[in-house]
């Protein structure tokens, strides 16, 4: 297993991740698959001392991504970043969004982050499983946010400060 950063001949295997978790209606609110060519300003918003992507592999098959993405765009929020994570439907249950999760987590200091942020539906048990554990807390809920497939979905706002992370009982 390796975690490395993304390179633009990744793009088209973190896009197709990302698109096969559309249909699960689990986690992302697209609704319809996405492009390569519309990802690409995305992937190059992203940096790796400040806003990094990485892809983790598993037998040198790109089985799932982790971006950072800063929080409402205004600088006093510098220290903030939104973290998504996507592993292929090939690799899930398997620890890889842990392994991603804990890096963020790690590498967050060396970032200047003090703050990391998920947004998550609250009908995806799996990742606010998987943030929970790593220490994060519920810090927001927006009640019938999203429209997926006719039905009103909630979101969570999971939050971890840096540095506070909850010990393991």
């Amino acid at each position: 297993m390796t975690i490395r950063h993304a390179t633009e001949t990744d793009l088209p295997e973190i896009v197709a991740i990302y698109n096969a978790a559309i249909p699960s209606r689990l986690a992302t609110a697209d609704l319809d698959p996405i492009s390569v060519e519309s990802r690409r300003a995305w992937f190059y918003g992203r940096s790796p001392t400040c806003r990094p992507l990485w892809v983790i592999e598993q037998q040198a098959i790109i089985a799932g991504w982790l971006s950072f993405q800063s929080f409402y765009g205004r600088p006093a929020y510098d220290s903030t970043a939104e973290l998504s994570i996507y592993i292929s439907p090939a690799f899930h249950r398997c620890g890889l969004g842990r392994k991603l999760l804990d890096q963020a987590i790690e590498q967050s200091p060396t970032l200047g982050l003090k703050t990391l942020l998920g947004f998550i539906f609250a009908h995806n048990q799996p990742s606010l499983k998987l943030f929970e554990t790593s220490g994060f807390q519920r810090w927001g809920y927006l009640p019938q946010v999203a429209q997926l497939d006719g039905i009103e979905r909630d979101l969570i706002i999971m939050g971890l400060r840096i540095g506070e992370k909850k010990s393991e009982v």
